[in-house]
């Protein structure tokens, strides 16, 4: 009851309870033990699907309905459409014959985590918006500096730290706008580039780092792509000279970006070399090890960081060969500072008393979003629920398996291998030349058995196989092999 005071005496009212929409408690338990049911056996049947979806375009779309419901439905029905409409139009990423571009790997623990991270759904900007977001992100960070033997200056009890952010391609745009503020003195933000600002990747670089250009201001034509060598690394002394021309032009050289683990060939850009004409030319070098980083769980694999110790930033991706559902990105700089002069605002709305005390660590600042994701969750599930040791077994058997397929394709007259075998990730061409190439590639995924992606390389088209799927064993490889004997 409640009282609504008149002019006379008071008149008692009743209140009609309001109608609630939401699922109630013990309906969303029903309803996630039966999703939980669905995403198992999902993960138990996978094999029988495509791996390619064979729809056609406008297929997913014309199945559904022209409007949205006015009345709720029921989750079954919801199920239901799961299984007629969306699955067909899956293309399945977690597939063990998935071998196109690179991964983009769940596991069981992750997918736990990524599930506790949506029910907690708390908005992780500052510390004081939920401690432990922060706190757990900074150690599992500082663990991986330890367990990749990365260089102590990117721990955050040192001058750096590092940070989750979405995708490799956030952490080369971060880099890129703390290097352009650097090399101009932290007036860029203030007043605007100048387009005097020059920025260096190689020709074999992933599309993130011009993409970064855009963004950041610097303008495409302020990129130089350094050819590469027969191994498809980047040339140093071709960084320099281009360096020095345009320093003789009156350019200001900004930013270099190495990479560990290219996306046609998984080339490694000698970063020890490129680190020194950095360090002597004052510009900022990162290195982007998006794929192959993983591998620096393994102590025989480390040798793919040589000369990280001279970068001021680093990223690898998680969600790819660390069985880490997408999306999550470790990034990490060596002067913390840097990062976050360049992307720190401070509106009166987000001021508060651990933030100004300065003993905490706000990842808004570190970031270009403002709000961010519990992702740490599930990297910590990862890394507690399979150990090193586990995580070290699994890279190892996908190099194994990469070797063993090495010696399949070798062994073929109708193949070539057409770059380094690097890791887990190998590129062959036809003998025939191009066309043959595309028809055995459009041959092999017609089956629905496996999936390929193609590159370029000496402008001619090469098939790739990068081995690294969460469920992926050498009887999976071995059957791609078979079925290269068959259609080749």
């Amino acid at each position: 009851m409640i009282y609504v005071e008149t002019a006379t005496d008071p008149i008692t009212v009743t209140r009609k309870k309001d109608k609630s929409y939401h699922m109630a408690p013990d309906q969303f338990r029903e309803e996630g033990y039966k999703l939980l049911e669905w995403i198992a056996r999902y993960q138990e049947e996978i094999e029988k699907y495509p791996v390619l979806s064979k729809v056609k375009p406008g297929a997913v779309r014309a199945k559904l309905p022209d409007h949205p419901p006015e009345k709720g439905e029921s989750f079954d029905a919801m199920l239901k459409d799961v299984d007629d409409i969306i699955l067909p139009g899956i293309t399945h990423w977690q597939s063990p014959n998935w071998f196109a571009f690179f991964p983009a790997n769940a596991s069981a623990p992750a997918i736990l985590g990524d599930l506790l991270s949506s029910g907690l759904s708390v908005q992780g900007m500052l510390w004081a918006t939920s401690p432990a977001c922060t706190e757990l992100e900074t150690q599992v960070l500082d663990w991986l500096v330890e367990l990749m033997d990365l260089p102590e200056s990117f721990r955050s009890d040192s001058t750096g730290g590092g940070v989750i952010q979405d995708t490799a391609s956030s952490s080369t745009l971060c880099a890129l706008l703390a290097a352009r503020e650097r090399a101009t003195d932290y007036r860029s933000n203030e007043e605007g580039c100048d387009g005097q600002l020059t920025a260096y990747t190689s020709s074999q670089a992933h599309s993130s780092v011009e993409k970064a250009i855009k963004i950041a201001g610097l303008g495409k034509k302020n990129l130089r792509m350094i050819a590469v060598d027969d191994s498809c690394a980047m040339r140093p002394d071709l960084l320099a000279e281009q360096i020095s021309a345009d320093r003789d032009a009156g350019k200001t050289p900004a930013f270099v970006c190495a990479t560990v683990g290219t996306t046609s060939t998984l080339a490694f850009d000698p970063v020890r070399e490129i680190g020194k004409i950095c360090q002597q030319e004052e510009i900022w070098l990162h290195v982007d090890a998006a794929m192959a980083g993983t591998a620096a769980l393994c102590p025989e694999f480390r040798h793919i960081h040589d000369g990280l110790e001279l970068a001021d930033s680093y990223t690898f991706n998680p969600h790819k060969w660390m069985f880490t559902n997408f999306d999550c990105n470790c990034f990490w700089v060596a002067d913390r500072k840097a990062l976050t002069d360049t992307l720190s605002i401070m509106p009166e709305y987000l001021k508060n008393i651990p933030t100004e005390s300065g003993d905490v660590i706000d990842y808004r600042d570190w970031q270009v979003p403002l709000g961010r994701r519990f992702r740490s969750l599930k990297l910590w599930f990862v890394l507690r629920s399979y150990g090193v040791e586990g995580l070290r077994a699994h890279i190892r058997h996908h190099v194994e398996a990469a070797e063993r397929l090495t010696g399949r394709i070798s062994s073929n007259p109708r193949l070539r291998l057409a770059a380094p075998v690097s890791l887990a990730l190998l590129c062959f061409s036809h003998v025939d030349g191009d066309a043959a190439g595309e028809e055995l590639l459009a041959a092999l995924n017609a089956t629905g058995e496996v999936l390929l992606t193609h590159t370029r390389l000496s402008d001619r088209h090469v098939l790739r196989v990068a081995i690294g799927g969460s469920r992926t064993t050498s009887d999976h490889v071995d059957r791609l092999a078979d079925l290269l004997d068959e259609l080749a």
